[in-house]
């Protein structure tokens, strides 16, 4: 009896917990299994202590059948199965979040732009960042698999990395601190068509789109998502977007962030397999109407589901202007959560920018640079550039579209 006890008890556990692992962290199963945000969030918070306990109760399994509990025919054909099957729940998503996702938040490399034009077409969009005339550009392609990409030489004295979701095509720079206290973050999973990460040092999910932790996020606040105070959320840099070639003549001294494959051959290989297998779900989400991975909990149907928009999140207020909509009446002028804000496009550099207007006044001309007649004006650092709507609705459902002069 107690032989059958620990088989039965040590195979449910362990396929139980195994299944929850492979479901909620595996990522890839997303595009078949409809995920609970709630469900993924438990097993980033409690990853290894599930894995012990799963595997755990595996080797439990294993002594059982071992004392001659279970099915006799399972003695000879079936234990080797459940092993592979059991073992394949855990290692594969421990594999790809934690190998095939291994991110570059402290040891990204950046080359000249002579080197990089071998990598990056001309035309291809860049997410830029910039600080006392030091440039970074990151192509998407290039961004696609390490979704984060910094190190410790920092961008003009500051410490910012870029932290990138291709299924939101969103980019945004932050610097991974919090009241002082460098975050070590890892890449986990997504939900809601969105990276979340993980804050090693505190094991807390932290959702690409808001910077701040779940266990700091204020359950009193009115529309936007926010943290209990401002100080608990990673300081946003400003983010643009831009052609590669727009760069070039921008920023001719920048450096360009590279994904260079790596120099051990099974790291390689596989690098190789992970990158395949996203490159095609997210030709998919690009072509298709249908969100790729359905996790989605709000649907605006305002515009199309993969439109690329603009978004700006200032306080408790957020709106998204379109490209099309930008070009036909630009420079914009708004006002969003009690800030004015022009926006506008350069045609030379190819890029859309949304800066703080400070001026008193309308702005009727603004460069690439923020320079207007009445002075320079400052990059507004909530910019989310050039993602999808129905990611931007998902996360901002209270948003405006198209604003023009003050909130509607």
């Amino acid at each position: 009896m107690i032989p059958d006890l620990l088989f039965y008890a040590g195979l449910a556990v362990s396929f139980v917990i195994g299944f929850l692992y492979f479901r909620d962290l595996g990522d890839v199963t997303q595009m078949v299994l409809k995920v609970k945000r709630e469900n993924t969030v438990r097993f980033m918070r409690n990853e290894y202590k599930f894995a012990a306990i799963g595997l755990g109760a595996f080797v439990v399994m294993l002594i059982g059948s071992f004392m001659g509990g279970g099915p006799g025919w399972l003695q000879i054909l079936g234990i080797p199965l459940i092993a592979f099957l059991v073992l394949f729940l855990y290692v594969f998503p421990w594999i790809w979040v934690h190998v095939g996702l291994r991110n570059q938040q402290n040891d990204a490399r950046f080359y000249p732009i002579s080197e990089a034009t071998d990598y990056i077409h001309p035309s291809a969009s860049v997410l830029v960042l910039e600080n006392h005339g030091k440039a970074r550009a990151h192509s998407d392609g290039q961004l696609m698999r390490p979704h984060l990409a910094g190190n410790d030489e920092g961008l003009g004295g500051e410490d910012v990395i870029m932290t990138y979701c291709a299924m939101a095509n969103l980019g945004i720079g932050y610097s991974p601190a919090i009241e002082g206290q460098r975050l070590k973050l890892e890449v986990l999973a997504q939900h809601g068509n969105n990276l979340i990460l993980r804050d090693n040092t505190t094991g807390e999910p932290i959702q690409h789109i808001y910077g701040f932790r779940d266990t700091d996020k204020d359950p009193k606040a009115e529309g936007a998502a926010c943290p209990l105070r401002p100080s608990l959320a990673m300081k946003p840099w400003p983010t643009f977007r831009m052609t590669f070639r727009g760069f070039q003549k921008a920023y001719p001294d920048g450096e360009v962030f590279l994904n260079k494959p790596s120099s051990n051959p099974f790291l390689k290989a596989f690098d190789m397999v992970t990158e395949t297998v996203f490159s095609s779900g997210i030709v998919r989400q690009h072509q298709e109407a249908a969100p790729v991975m359905d996790n989605m909990t709000h649907l605006d149907g305002r515009l199309p589901t993969k439109t690329y928009v603009w978004g700006v999140n200032i306080g408790n207020d957020a709106v998204a202007w379109t490209d099309d909509f930008i070009g036909e009446h630009g420079p914009i002028n708004a006002t969003v959560g009690g800030r004015d804000v022009v926006v506008a496009y350069d045609p030379k550099y190819e890029s859309i920018g949304v800066w703080y207007n400070e001026t008193g006044a309308p702005v009727a001309e603004i460069d690439f640079f923020g320079d207007t007649p009445a002075g320079k004006l400052e990059r507004v650092e909530t910019l989310k550039p050039g993602m999808f709507w129905h990611v931007w609705a998902e996360f901002f459902p209270h948003t405006d579209i198209n604003r023009v002069g003050a909130p509607s």
